[in-house]
């Protein structure tokens, strides 16, 4: 068999839906880099990743390929597994957010942990945006779940986001990935059996977005 082609057995006709999306994906790390790959192996080719970040050894408990590329761009190291990707080498901030071009894009997946550049991306992409919440902290992967940002519940990030949203008058509504299951910790520790189910889970999504 070819390399899709369980793949077009199980998503038929909606497999060239894929092979066609433009998806620009936010962040390659815990959750991300599995993201990252669960759509590459999906058959989702013009993907770009955006990440400033460097791997180093706390990474290798969670990210995809980290043990191998100590020390190098994320990025770049991830173009070496996923050719057919683009890459850009920028820190996703509030004003990067801002600036940025999105319009040639049909799926906007975040996956990056800063509170400002999360309310600008909701702000300015929001009926294309599948967003992230917190991952980390936590140990039960059943405890995921999706739903527009209004409904999401029991995640201190999310309720942030909630309140900042609704301080700008934002009412619209999109795609949010949380835990319902209260943090083991206070300091930042994790488990790849959540991030890497955040990665997969919002991989899923993209996958349903596009197949509409």
């Amino acid at each position: 068999m070819a390399r899709y082609d369980r793949v077009k057995l199980l998503l038929k006709d909606d497999f060239t839906k894929l092979q066609d999306a433009k998806i620009i994906l936010l962040g390659v790390g815990g959750v991300g880099s599995f993201c990252l790959d669960c759509l590459y192996r999906s058959g989702v080719s013009k993907i770009t990743i955006v990440d400033y970040d460097t791997f180093d050894t706390t990474n290798q408990n969670r990210q995809m390929w980290s043990e191998l590329h100590t020390g190098e761009l994320k990025t770049e190291a991830y173009k070496m597994h996923y050719p057919e990707i683009e890459i850009i080498n920028e820190r996703v901030d509030e004003s990067w957010v801002r600036e940025f071009d999105f319009s040639r894009y049909d799926v906007v997946l975040d996956a990056i942990d800063d509170t400002r550049a999360k309310l600008a991306l909701a702000q300015r992409c929001y009926k294309k945006l599948i967003s992230s919440f917190g991952s980390a902290k936590r140990v039960d992967p059943t405890k995921i779940k999706v739903n527009d940002i209004w409904k999401s519940e029991g995640d201190a990030l999310g309720k942030k986001i909630r309140h900042e949203l609704r301080k700008r008058r934002f009412k619209s509504k999109y795609t949010v990935i949380y835990s319902t299951e209260e943090i083991e910790i206070k300091e930042k520790g994790s488990f790849m059996g959540v991030t890497a189910s955040f990665g997969l889970v919002m991989c899923a999504e993209a996958l349903r977005k596009l197949r509409k």
